[in-house]
């Protein structure tokens, strides 16, 4: 899976305000909702609010993956959001978080959503690429981090 087909400019923000984990997951919702990307908002948060009772999606690094599962979405969708304050996402390692990635996928489908997951989490293993995102000064400078 190329991130570049699923995430564009208009779905990374790197300058998040919320000081919580639920303030950051409305603001990464909303993210996608002005992209056009999700087409029930509520449905959209209840999905992702069900998977974050399950267990937290705060990793390691500094990195959460909030995400989930509704049957309101059609193909894959997925946001980036940067937060300039550490927020305490219940993380595995116990270390507030900076990056957030956001993904929303079908019910029935769950090869694209793995491979997202995946993708996503090799990507970030890297502290070198963790840097270079918390550093960059547009969503374009993102994408060509994510593409490298």
């Amino acid at each position: 899976m190329n991130l570049k087909t699923v995430l564009t400019t208009e779905t990374i923000n790197l300058h998040l305000k919320g000081a919580t984990k639920d303030e950051i997951i409305n603001e990464l919702l909303d993210i996608l909702v002005a992209a056009k990307k999700i087409p029930d908002r509520n449905a959209a948060f209840n999905a992702v609010m069900d998977r974050e009772q399950k267990m937290s999606t705060g990793m390691k690094h500094g990195i959460a993956i909030p995400h989930g599962k509704s049957a309101t979405i059609h193909d894959l969708v997925a946001c980036i959001g940067v937060s300039e304050k550490p927020v305490d996402f219940d993380a595995l390692d116990h270390e507030p978080c900076r990056i957030f990635i956001m993904t929303l996928s079908p019910v029935e489908k769950t090869g694209p959503h793995l491979q997202f997951l995946a993708e996503i989490s090799l990507l970030f293993k890297s502290a070198e690429k963790r840097q270079e995102i918390l550093n960059a000064g547009s969503s374009d400078i993102v994408l060509r981090i994510l593409s490298e």
